[in-house]
């Protein structure tokens, strides 16, 4: 593989199955789940303990970070851009590290830190976010540093994929940014929600839209917890008896056909 080929299959797309979910919790949020335990949840998504409500960012892990890097140059290498004086790497002010990438004998800097983690779980967290930000430097995992799409369509027609009668040749493939935007407004109209059937009306619309705007399984997942827990809220918050209530989820597929409870929520 030549140079720059190995510098172009770094800046290719990884697969969802190399896509990470990392929770960010605001600070509002981290206060309120420490005053009331039961406003915090162990996230099935990904794996912590947090704030219900808490929104996730895609990452690349250490790992598949690796990986990719050793298909394009095996003998990629990285250090520290100083050291203290017993040769050990050198860590800032504040915790963090700079370090030096080098991939096909190009050399980018990149900066790791911690995020108030301690110990050694803080110095392979400093290492692994400095690989990732001197490896965006490359181009890998570009699109998930980006809230917005780098490439839009050119207006003239000339880079689109497209064919002459306007429709686009690539599947949808909503944006990280977009999925989270998505969420948000979820949230926003599930409070405007009164009934569970309000609830599964609203989910019948978005699982539709959803659908259109190429959502992937992870953010369908997230948003389908969302639909679920505000449902159980309503039904528990009601005076209706089991036997009143319609057997049914009345949650339908793209298809027309109706969902049980497993599938639906």
């Amino acid at each position: 593989m030549s140079t720059d080929d190995a510098l172009k299959a770094l800046r290719a797309p990884f697969p969802d199955n190399q896509i990470s979910k990392k929770p960010k919790e605001t600070k509002q949020q981290k206060e309120e789940r420490e005053r009331d335990r039961r406003l915090g949840i162990r996230c099935q998504l990904c794996g912590q303990w947090h704030h219900k409500e808490t929104i996730h960012l895609d990452y690349v892990g250490h790992a598949a970070l690796t990986d990719r890097l050793l298909d394009v140059d095996p003998l990629w290498n990285w250090e520290p851009v100083s050291f203290t004086q017993d040769g050990q790497p050198a860590f800032d002010r504040m915790g963090g590290m700079w370090i030096k990438l080098t991939i096909c004998g190009h050399t980018r800097l990149g900066y790791g830190h911690a995020d108030g983690k301690n110990g050694g779980d803080a110095v392979k967290e400093v290492i692994g976010d400095a690989l990732r930000n001197a490896a965006m430097r490359f181009g890998a995992a570009l699109d998930l540093w980006h809230k917005g799409d780098l490439h839009p369509v050119d207006p003239n027609g000339e880079n689109d994929d497209t064919t002459p009668g306007g429709e686009s040749t690539k599947p949808p493939k909503a944006t990280a940014a977009d999925q989270k935007r998505g969420l948000e407004e979820i949230e926003r109209e599930l409070v405007d929600c009164r009934t569970p059937g309000d609830v599964v009306k609203l989910l019948n619309a978005w699982a539709e839209d959803a659908q259109k705007a190429g959502w992937s399984k992870d953010y369908w997942d997230e948003a389908r917890r969302r639909f679920a827990r505000r449902k159980k809220e309503l039904e528990e918050a009601s005076d209706d008896f089991p036997g009143d209530r319609k057997s049914g989820t009345g949650v339908r597929n793209p298809a027309g056909r109706e969902l049980h409870n497993a599938e639906a929520f």
